[in-house]
């Protein structure tokens, strides 16, 4: 009887050997399965919510109305290059008939004056986020280094960042607008004004959080490559280079991504509000169109801003790792 006991209680307190999953299998479930059942999961609220949710315009659109709607986007740009195309031909033909007849005649091509289509404002809104985020780049980086390299530039720069960083860059639209209008006068401008006002717009709600992250990140260096620095009498340019840029590549690529997301979405507002090209003002021109496909329409758009939103925000965070020390970054 004692043996039995004896043999119970040493069963009872072996370690319990437990299954271990394959590593790719867990690679999976984490990178592709949960994932999916989160987006299966969000389809099906949707399409439920979007059933018992009627609108002026009919019912709210669910994700097979979304899915038409792609496609017929997409046949929309497709007729529309084939009417430029036709456009461009007719212009050829016509300045090949006229030179036949006329040798000195100066044969002209007219632009295409077509309205642009859903895929021409994706392209156009990507084309001005990632120009307004690149000026803004070129100016905080270097700004931020300064301040956090130097505490009295920091002293001085300090409330004019606590002061602007809150406004709206919204804000700044009226006003970004009348000071174009005013200085950017040419017959022949390089740029749209549109483009330049929203580029403008970008610009102005990335600068903070880079000016902020990179001054942070400087600010905190290892005070031993602080001083390992200083034994090597490096010049201030090639310490900069050799020993500040390195170990704040991960503040200033933070700054970077904060700054691109509120940039796309400032940008979609400011479209909006401008009627400047884009995607927001795709967006506001369904809206006041007020058709039976407005909804769906817009919720198409809405889904590619966020699905656009989130690529920009990958892309970052991938050249992150390819440029940073820091191989650790999360993918978060």
């Amino acid at each position: 009887m004692s043996s039995l006991i004896a043999q119970l209680i040493t069963r009872k307190n072996a370690p319990v050997v437990k299954a271990q999953l394959p590593t790719f299998l867990v690679n999976f479930l984490h990178a592709v399965l949960l994932p999916t059942i989160g987006i299966l999961v969000f389809l099906l609220f949707w399409s439920v919510a979007a059933n018992n949710i009627d609108t002026s315009l009919g019912k709210f659109p669910d994700p097979a109305a979304v899915a038409a709607q792609v496609g017929n986007l997409y046949d929309e740009h497709m007729e529309s290059r084939a009417k430029e195309q036709a456009f461009y031909e007719r212009q050829e033909k016509r300045n090949a008939a006229r030179m036949a007849k006329d040798p000195n005649y100066v044969a002209k091509i007219r632009a295409y004056t077509g309205k642009e289509t859903f895929v021409d404002q994706i392209f156009t809104s990507l084309i001005t986020v990632m120009s307004g985020f690149l000026l803004a780049a070129v100016i905080a980086i270097p700004l931020g280094i300064a301040i956090g390299l130097s505490k009295a530039l920091n002293t001085a720069c300090n409330p004019i960042i606590q002061i602007f960083k809150p406004v709206s860059p919204l804000a700044w639209l009226p006003l970004v607008t009348m000071v174009v209008s005013a200085l950017y006068v040419s017959d022949e401008p390089m740029f749209a004004k549109s483009f330049v006002v929203s580029m403008i717009t970008v610009t102005l709600c990335c600068l903070w959080p880079m000016v902020i992250n990179t001054s942070v990140g400087v600010a905190s260096l290892n005070s031993d490559w602080v001083n390992v620095s200083r034994v090597l009498r490096l010049p201030a340019l090639k310490h900069v280079q050799k020993i500040v840029l390195p170990a704040s590549v991960p503040a200033i690529f933070t700054g970077m991504r904060l700054s691109l997301g509120i940039a796309w979405m400032v940008l979609i507002a400011a479209e909006m509000l401008a009627q400047n090209p884009g995607l927001g003002k795709f967006v506001w021109d369904e809206f006041q169109n007020g058709s039976s496909q407005s909804l769906s329409r817009i919720m198409t758009a809405v889904i590619v801003i966020g699905l656009i939103g989130f690529a920009l925000d990958r892309t970052m965070l991938q050249l992150q790792r390819v440029l940073s020390w820091d191989k650790t970054t999360q993918v978060r």
